[in-house]
């Protein structure tokens, strides 16, 4: 699978407009301040495909990218408080609704800030995966921000707080370094199945 080509296909911000699925998807899910739109930009070797923003909460959509005949999907952020009620509902539904479509699911990497603990809805939200049995991961995003020491320590404690269900895979990753980039791409593209 090859990340170089990589384009922005399409973004929807209803359920309702979400294209049928048709053909293998990888999905992005996490905090609103957790770094995805940085992680995705160094997963597909560019700088401002994925628009990052010093706003948290900016991703309002799901995003889809082409990635070599792959889609990368980037899911609104969740948990990010400055936005009206109206709008975390939409995007509430907008994640549910997506989840709950008749999708082909490659993987769901489920993105986590390594200098604090899962928060509730990453609790939630691994739980549902497990309980979805969808092929999911744990990337722990802005590792360069910790001692190595302090990063392995922290990348334990949240391994036992969410309880994941074994050999759920676990990675150390920073958009700043590249550091675990390329292991989330070989992952990514083990669990594409063939064509």
């Amino acid at each position: 699978m090859n990340f170089h080509k990589a384009a922005f296909k399409a973004s929807y911000g209803t359920e309702a407009q979400l294209p049928e699925s048709n053909r293998a998807e990888v999905s992005f899910a996490g905090r609103s301040n957790v770094g995805k739109s940085s992680l995705l930009n160094k997963l597909m070797y560019r700088k401002g495909l994925a628009k990052v923003s010093s706003t948290p909460g900016k991703t309002a959509t799901v995003n889809f990218y082409d990635v070599d005949g792959v889609d990368l999907v980037d899911l609104p952020g969740y948990g990010y408080a400055k936005v009206s009620k109206s709008e975390l509902d939409r995007w509430a539904d907008l994640i549910e609704g997506y989840f709950n479509q008749d999708r082909q699911f490659a993987l769901v990497v489920s993105l986590i800030d390594i200098r604090h603990d899962p928060s509730q809805l990453d609790h939630d939200m691994v739980g549902f995966l497990a309980d979805a049995q969808l092929p999911f991961a744990i990337a722990l995003t802005k590792a360069d921000k910790l001692s190595k020491q302090k990063a392995n320590t922290q990348k334990q404690r949240i391994m036992r707080a969410l309880e994941l269900p074994q050999g759920t895979p676990v990675l150390l990753t920073s958009a700043e370094t590249g550091a675990g980039i390329e292991d989330l791409r070989r992952l990514i593209a083990s669990c594409i199945s063939p064509a």
